[in-house]
Parts: C-alpha cells; sequence; structure tokens
C-alpha cells in the first residue's frame, strides 16, 4: 500500500459562509469557485477541534448537482485531517433522515450533509452543506457560528492531492489508505438497509402491509428526490405495493427532472392532480429533495396541513409500537406552525414546547428526554427516534393510523376537529425578494408592533374585527442549555386566538424569501372554506406589513 501524504493549500477566506437554517445554500456555482468548497469543509473540521482526530463521519447527500465533486473534496480534506474513517451512501446518496439514523445507529462524531433540501438542482440552481452533531441532529447555533467565524479567517486547507476518489463511493466495500503514517478508512455502505431496519422496529409493517394489499390505494411521488430507493425498498417491497400504480418519480436524478422538489400544493401539482382525478386513490403523499418533508393528501386530494398532521398524529400515537414500548413524552412545535398540537398536548397531559424555526431546535429536548413529536409548518414531522424531521416516517405513521381506526384521511380529519377544533393556516411565501427592501419591510414593522401603543389596536376587515393582545420578535430560552435565540420572528397575536407571524427565510440560496404566515382558530366551524375564513387576517397582514410597497410584489409565489 503506498503511503500519501497530505499538503497545506493556501487559500484566502470568502465572506459568505454563514449556514442560515440548515447549513450553507448556495447556487452550484458559488460552491465551484476555487477553493470555495474547501474553505468552508476545513472550517467545519476547524470547529470540531481535537473531536476531529481519529473520528467518524457520515457523508451522504440528497444526489443533487455537484454531489459526487463535493464528496471527492471531503475525502481527500478529511483524510489530511486525521480522520479516521468516513461513511459513505453508495453514490454518495443517502436522505438526511437516514444520515441522522447512521451517525445514531454507528455512535460516529458527526455527519456533512449535502443538500439544498427542497431547493432546485442543476447546475444553475442550489447546493448545500451542514454539518450533524453526534446526535444526529443539526448543528447547534453555536457550532454554526463558530464555523462561520472560523471561514472568515482561514489561511489554508488540509488536503491530500494524490488520494484517487474516482470510482471510489461507486461500489460498497471498505477502502483503506495510508495517509501520514496513519491508516484511512473508506466505507462505501448500502444507504437504505439501515434505516428500512430503524422503520421496521417503529412500526407494525404486517398490518400496514395488509392495509396496503386491500382496496386500499396509495400513490407515493419521491419527486426525483433521494427518497426513490427508499419508497421502493420499503412500500414496494417490504409493504408489496405495485410498482406502477402506487410509486411515481423514484428515479434519483441530479436536477430533479427539472422540477421543483418541494412537497406542497404547488410544486407537486402533478400528484394533486392525479390523486384528484383517480378517485381510486385513498392517499397520496410526496416528499422533498433530501427526505425530511413530507405532504399528506387524502381521497380526491384532501390536504392535510402539516401543522394538523403533526396534532393527529400525536393525538393517536397509542397505535404505533414504538411509542407502545417507549412512551410518550413531550410535543413541540416551531413557532410559526398552527397550535392545533397544543390542545392535544394539553388534554393528554404533556409536556410542551414553541421552539424557533429549525429542527436543531428540538434536539436537545429529545436528548433531555422531553420530547417525543414534534413538526413545522414547513411540511417536517419527526419524533425522537433520530434528531431529524423524516418523510417516509411521517408516511409509515398514516399508513399505521388509518389501519388502527379504519377510517379514511378525511375522516380522521373530521372527528379530530369535531373533537379539537380547527386551526385554519396558510403561508405566504415571497421568494428572491430585493433584500434591502425586505429588511427595511421587516424593520418597520418590528418598530410598528414594538411601540408602547401597538398592545390593544384593533384591526378590520370583510367584517371582522381583531384586536392585538401581543406583539413581538420572537425569543427563545432553551430550557435545556439555557441557550438564547433572538429574532426568531414578528408575531402579532390577537386576543381571540388568531396569529400573524412575519420571518424572513434562512433556508434560500439568494435574494430574501418573505414568508407570512396567518392562523386563526374556530372551534364549531371547521367545514368553511380556509381561505375564505383566512381572508381578513391576510388583508390585515398586507396592509400591516406594507408588502407590496417593500417589496414590490402584489402576489406571493408560492401560497400553501
Amino acid at each position: 500500500m503506498a503511503e500519501l501524504k497530505s499538503i497545506s493549500v493556501p487559500t484566502t477566506p470568502f465572506d459568505d459562509q454563514k449556514p442560515g437554517t440548515s447549513g450553507l445554500r448556495k447556487k452550484v456555482k458559488v460552491f465551484q469557485q476555487n477553493h470555495y468548497t474547501e474553505n468552508f469543509v476545513q472550517s467545519i473540521f476547524n470547529a470540531l477541534g481535537c473531536k476531529v482526530k481519529n473520528s467518524v463521519i457520515v457523508v451522504g447527500g440528497d444526489g443533487r448537482y455537484y454531489l459526487k465533486e463535493a464528496i471527492s473534496h471531503i475525502i481527500k480534506i478529511a483524510a489530511a485531517n486525521q480522520v479516521s474513517k468516513l461513511i459513505i451512501g453508495q453514490n454518495g446518496i443517502i436522505s438526511t433522515p437516514a444520515v441522522s439514523s447512521l451517525i445514531r445507529s454507528n455512535k460516529t462524531t458527526g455527519g456533512i450533509v449535502l443538500t439544498a433540501s427542497h431547493n432546485p438542482g442543476g447546475i444553475n440552481n442550489d447546493f448545500g452543506i451542514k454539518y450533524n452533531c453526534e446526535n444526529g441532529g443539526p448543528a447547534p447555533d453555536n457550532v454554526t457560528n463558530e464555523i462561520f467565524e472560523l471561514s472568515k479567517k482561514i489561511k489554508e486547507f488540509k488536503y491530500v492531492p494524490d488520494l484517487k476518489t474516482c470510482g471510489l463511493i461507486e461500489t460498497i466495500g471498505v477502502t483503506t489508505f495510508k495517509v501520514d503514517g496513519r491508516d484511512f478508512v473508506v466505507e462505501v455502505i448500502d444507504s437504505v438497509e439501515n434505516y428500512v431496519n430503524l422503520m421496521k422496529d417503529i412500526f407494525d409493517f404486517g398490518k400496514i402491509k395488509k392495509l396496503v394489499n386491500q382496496p386500499f390505494n396509495i400513490l407515493i411521488d419521491s419527486m426525483h428526490g433521494v427518497t426513490g430507493r427508499y419508497v421502493e425498498r420499503i412500500f414496494v417491497e417490504e409493504l408489496g405495493a405495485d410498482v406502477n400504480k402506487n410509486v411515481t418519480h423514484t428515479e434519483t436524478l441530479e436536477d430533479f427532472g427539472g422540477e421543483h422538489p418541494d412537497p406542497n400544493l404547488t410544486y407537486a401539482k402533478s400528484l394533486v392532480d392525479k390523486v384528484k382525478a383517480d378517485t381510486s386513490y385513498d392517499l397520496g403523499a410526496a416528499f422533498d429533495g433530501d427526505g425530511d418533508r413530507n405532504m399528506i393528501l387524502g381521497k380526491n386530494a384532501f390536504f392535510v396541513t402539516p401543522s394538523d398532521s403533526l396534532a393527529v398524529i400525536a393525538n393517536n400515537l397509542e397505535c404505533i409500537p414504538y411509542f407502545k414500548k417507549n412512551g410518550v413524552k413531550g410535543f413541540a412545535r416551531s413557532m410559526p406552525t398552527a397550535g392545533a398540537v397544543d390542545r392535544v398536548a394539553q388534554k393528554l397531559g404533556k409536556e410542551f414546547f414553541e421552539t424557533p424555526t429549525g429542527w436543531k431546535y428540538f434536539g436537545n429536548l429529545m436528548d433531555a428526554e422531553r420530547l417525543s413529536l414534534c413538526g413545522e409548518e414547513s411540511f417536517g414531522t419527526g419524533s425522537d427516534h433520530i434528531r431529524e424531521k423524516d418523510g417516509i416516517w411521517a408516511v409509515l405513521a398514516w399508513l399505521q393510523i388509518i389501519e388502527h381506526k379504519n377510517m379514511s384521511v378525511e375522516e380522521i380529519l373530521n372527528e379530530h376537529w369535531c373533537q379539537y377544533g380547527r386551526n385554519f393556516f396558510t403561508r405566504y411565501d415571497y421568494e428572491e425578494c430585493e433584500g434591502k427592501g425586505a429588511n427595511d419591510m421587516m424593520a418597520t414593522l418590528e418598530s410598528m408592533l414594538t411601540s408602547s401603543g401597538f398592545v390593544g389596536r384593533e384591526f378590520s376587515s370583510l367584517g371582522k374585527t381583531y384586536k392585538v393582545k401581543v406583539g413581538d420578535n420572537f425569543s427563545y430560552v432553551d430550557p435545556i442549555d439555557k441557550s438564547v435565540a433572538k429574532n426568531q420572528g414578528l408575531r402579532v397575536l390577537f386576543e381571540d386566538g388568531s396569529r400573524l407571524v412575519f420571518r424572513l427565510s434562512g433556508t434560500g440560496s439568494s435574494g430574501a424569501t418573505v414568508r407570512l404566515y396567518v392562523d386563526s382558530y374556530e372551534q364549531s366551524n371547521f367545514k368553511n372554506d380556509a381561505q375564505d375564513i383566512l381572508k381578513p387576517l391576510v388583508n390585515i397582514a398586507l396592509e400591516m406589513s406594507q408588502l407590496q410597497k417593500f417589496t414590490g410584489r402584489d402576489a406571493p409565489t408560492v401560497i400553501t
């Protein structure tokens, strides 16, 4: 075995490598700049400090354009930084939930996840890199802040230029290199097996298989993202679904087939249209590029909001074997998410948490055994089986509940609303706005919300009047480590329980995405049309924020 030598490569810092809500996301061509990817990866290893020596790191991503090139850089940098072993998915592909599972089951130092999640892929679109810690979850703020600070003053990165990576990750197996007198191991694994075994431990596959093979018809859409191979292994091979009728878009493509891999009513329109047109389908589901988000549809494309999905699962955990065995601790949701799960927690006597947006805020609560189930309105649902949201897990949870209750998706929701009332919820996304206008809007709005006369003001539209109870910029004190997250979104809480939330998203790769969240609770009028119920509040939000004036936008890019 020939011995390889590492070198130090001089470099200069970039000033734009601050991770967002979940990692660093930029256009592919930004990552392709000379030393851009290498600088950020080296900054991750520098942030690990002494933990990097002899560490074991999981590496994988969602199959988007630039994945293999990035992995090649990671391998050569890891070898030079005295990493002991990399565990890499075959062809570099692992879903984000599966990365979390691998980190936890192998007790590794952490993982590097190569994804821009639900953002478009391809040479002219997005790529992303994020670091997950040893608990399997996204790095907390103190770690990502340290990575950013180090990236601003980096002077060199370590590299093994003669380590040949061509073809290395295409075949399952173990390859050992001798680097600077040390063994460096690259283990290429079946990216699906570990995750499938975890799902089989959580759910009763026998019962779900009987459901799927009865006259209960499903359509699962991978949107040409990473979940294709997971869907084929779980739903087709394990549960007996028809590969031609029950699953679609399962081939993972570098550009996601030219589509936007975001499972919502706008970007998963082909699924919505098919389930609506073919009344034989009882359940439709879609996943995003890296497999952590999900959308649930019932017959005739009956849409289940993520907030309702979380609440329904919370109210029916007793039928899932994992929770029968481990018990149910607390529930949590991100601040912008509608408050449907709050009432479930109250009725069941479970601890409840409201956190900032970002899955990393749930991790401490799970590690402290105070949280079992959590979710975000951005189509993310998950439990403490891993430390990421998990799209396939959510669909399996719904199938387990449907089998147990012997009810349709719509019947389950109607039963839930009769018991708890309904949170009508919508989100307006204004994507790629000009940054200055968006920031000016938020600053002006915050000044109004926090002024002395704002609480008690009344706002009216379409015959409805709402009185302000609270106006603030949401902050969060972590109950476990007492860390503080500030400036997490502007909130207007009205006396009737309705809410408006305004945020600038941290998941985009360019420009600014303004998000408006509208939440209205109705105890008895739960069968009314959501847009009719929410229209007065939407009008008030647009007037209050002067959104069109500041952004020039007269309509959102996406309405959820």
